[in-house]
């Protein structure tokens, strides 16, 4: 166990060694100074629980030295008792608790009481150090399951991407209509498990170090019209129904944008009421900033709202298994943030519409 340091500063040697020999034991040092300025010196090279200052000093008396340690920002929460010699005086006590005393003693100190003082300052140092371990294992732990899921997600891209190249090969090559749509179901699953390991990636990056972005002069639109052209396989494009206004050009990470605009489309798609059409609305009419926003039929509870865009968040508590990570809203909200824009959901049984709002600057801003 590591020794809690408590400071004693008095001017007469005797009664730093008295000091010592009355708080004397196991997981205990006492740091003995003799001056204002030992005493400064020591706690520039000590972390200490608490400090015993005697008031009389010459030089730099008690109350000096501890407004000089009130005034530091390292030591500024040490706790501080005067011991002093003289008689009790109204205005003299005050001046000791403007300076920051937690507690007087009066000479000569009477060892027990001294003891039991110290004693809970000693115990609250060595919670505090306590705390501190268990915060710094649990950020070491943190930081290694970060670790260990961007290793394990890149690591399972190659043999992914080898089951996705298969099964377009099966079902492309014709033959017997079962392997196809065998084919087909490991093809889907494949693109849905990408996705999941894509998501975790982006989520370990953001933990680790924030988000890294490759602004570059682009379209809105064209990411758009590519972005549904993708999803044209799937059978869903003809419900997404793009409304364009305005100049429609950004700087803007196209990668990640792309990312955003898919997650909220295919979140519509299977989500939304049967087959009512998703309307996608680009607005650039704005000089500084390009909407956008996604609306179709069907309704969030309110109760879900609050709590949308967390991470791993599940509108119940059984999970289910096709339904992914819980992590697509929560991307969303930190891509459209790290491009310093926003992005805000309306749900309401009045109308039985959701629509998702995001407003992104139109020039880069930092991040």
């Amino acid at each position: 166990m590591t020794s809690i340091n408590v400071l004693v500063v008095d001017d007469f040697p005797q009664n730093l060694v008295a000091a010592e020999a009355m708080l004397a034991r196991p997981g205990l040092t006492v740091l003995k100074a003799g001056s204002g300025v030992e005493a400064l010196e020591l706690l520039l090279a000590h972390e200490v629980a608490l400090a015993l200052i005697d008031v009389q000093m010459p030089g730099m008396d008690g109350f000096a030295l501890a407004e000089l340690i009130r005034g530091n920002k390292r030591t500024a929460g040490i706790p501080l008792i005067f011991m002093t010699a003289a008689v009790a005086e109204g205005a003299r006590t005050f001046r000791g608790y403007q300076a920051g005393a937690v507690d007087f003693l009066n000479k000569p100190v009477d060892p027990v009481v001294l003891r039991g003082k110290v004693e809970v300052f000693v115990q609250l140092q060595a919670q505090k150090e306590q705390i501190r371990q268990q915060v710094e294992e649990l950020r070491h732990a943190l930081k290694m399951n970060e670790m260990f899921i961007a290793v394990l997600g890149h690591d399972l891209r190659t043999p992914l991407s080898a089951v996705l190249h298969g099964a377009e090969l099966l079902m492309h090559t014709g033959g017997d209509e079962r392997a196809v749509d065998a084919a087909r179901r490991i093809h889907a699953s494949g693109e849905r498990m990408e996705k999941m390991v894509r998501q975790l990636l982006d989520v370990a990056q953001m933990r680790a170090g924030g988000i890294s972005l490759n602004r570059t002069r682009a379209s809105y639109r064209g990411v758009v019209e590519r972005i549904v052209r993708e999803i044209e396989h799937v059978g869903s494009a003809s419900r997404v129904r793009i409304d364009c206004h305005g100049d429609l050009e950004g700087e803007f990470d196209v990668d990640r944008m792309s990312q955003v605009i898919s997650n909220l489309l295919a979140n519509a798609l299977h989500h939304g009421d049967g087959d009512s059409p998703v309307i996608l609305l680009l607005d650039g009419r704005q000089a500084t900033a390009v909407r956008i926003r996604i609306s179709n039929r069907g309704c969030i509870p309110a109760a879900l709202l609050p709590n949308l865009f967390r991470p791993f968040y599940s509108e119940s508590p059984r999970r289910n298994p096709g339904a992914g990570l819980g992590l697509g809203l929560y991307i969303v909200k930190q891509f459209v943030e790290a491009h310093g824009g926003t992005v805000v959901v309306q749900s309401a049984e009045t109308d039985g519409n959701t629509c998702f709002d995001i407003a992104i600057p139109r020039r880069g801003l930092a991040a």
